[in-house]
């Protein structure tokens, strides 16, 4: 019942702060055109390849922001990194064709048309 609570509170902010960078960022949107940034199973944005400082600070700045939400949503039951963790599988799962993820496996993986590869215990 704890993780059904957990992963329904995680959709509920990635749904909206996953979107609401994208929308405000413009640096993040041409990065993730690029595959130069994807999305980690930890519920965190990645570097794809070689970092410049620009775009270190342009993920940390996101990752901050990520942190803060998941702590605000994991304050009604879970630990931030359960709800990081389940907030991951959904931001995978909303990645589209051609954008950069993280597979199970370490291993950085461009989302084709199909499903991407998550975590078995994403639900």
């Amino acid at each position: 019942m704890k993780m059904l609570f957990v992963a329904a509170a995680a959709l509920a902010v990635t749904g909206v702060s996953g979107s609401a960078w994208a929308q405000r960022d413009p640096a993040y949107e041409a990065a993730r055109a690029a595959g130069q940034v994807g999305e980690q199973p930890d519920g965190y944005l990645g570097i794809v390849g070689d970092a410049t400082p620009e775009l270190r600070a342009l993920v940390n700045n996101i990752n901050i922001k990520r942190k803060a939400a998941y702590t605000r949503g994991a304050a009604a039951g879970a630990t931030v990194e359960q709800f990081a963790f389940v907030s991951g599988c959904n931001l995978i799962a909303k990645t589209q064709p051609g954008e950069k993820y993280k597979a199970p496996d370490g291993s950085w993986k461009t989302r084709g048309a199909g499903a991407p590869e998550r975590d078995p215990r994403c639900v």
